[in-house]
């Protein structure tokens, strides 16, 4: 009985070690699925009106402490964002309304930034199994880096944009 019991142990934990691995959300090099969510201030946005411009997509919730890391990480970095107009949309996969406003207080951000509340689109279309997930989309909506489970940083948001970006084709609202 001892046996069987440790056998399942062992085995439960190889199966969440390797389900991440196994599970790829997005492969670099695809077309990002679209999307349109409502954002808290009750626009429609969708990923494909920022065809031409650089994204950052992050998956997040407001509970999630390694989130909030993400965000100071975007935040230190906010005025080269605006500099090379690249657009930060920010969904949140399981909260209300209410407390994305809360999360997010009173503060502006100088780059394009959207909250989007999640109705289950994005949770699906991009396999949502860990959180934060930052996602670079390009000018022509192709996934360029997928952090699925590794912490980034100011300086690879930077290193990013710069290997990334796009000459500016299409606006988009901001």
């Amino acid at each position: 009985m001892k046996t069987h019991k440790h056998a399942l142990i062992v085995l439960l934990l190889i199966v969440f070690c390797l389900a991440p691995c196994v599970t790829v959300a997005i492969e670099t090099g695809t077309q990002a699925p679209d999307f349109k969510l409502k954002s808290v201030r009750g626009e429609d946005v969708s990923l494909a009106d920022f065809k031409g411009r650089l994204v950052l997509l992050k998956l997040a919730t407001t509970w999630c402490p390694t989130c909030k890391e993400l965000s100071a990480e975007i935040e230190k970095v906010s005025e080269f964002l605006e500099e090379k107009d690249v657009v930060v949309l920010e969904v949140f996969v399981q909260d209300s309304q209410a407390m994305i406003e809360k999360y997010l207080g009173d503060a502006e951000p100088p780059m394009t930034f959207h909250a989007l509340l999640d109705d289950g689109q994005v949770y699906d279309a991009y396999s949502v199994y860990l959180i934060p997930r930052l996602l670079v989309v390009d000018a022509e909506q192709i996934v360029r880096f997928e952090s699925a489970g590794r912490n980034v940083t100011a300086d690879d948001i930077i290193a990013m944009v710069e290997e990334f970006s796009r000459p500016l084709t299409n606006g988009g609202p901001s």
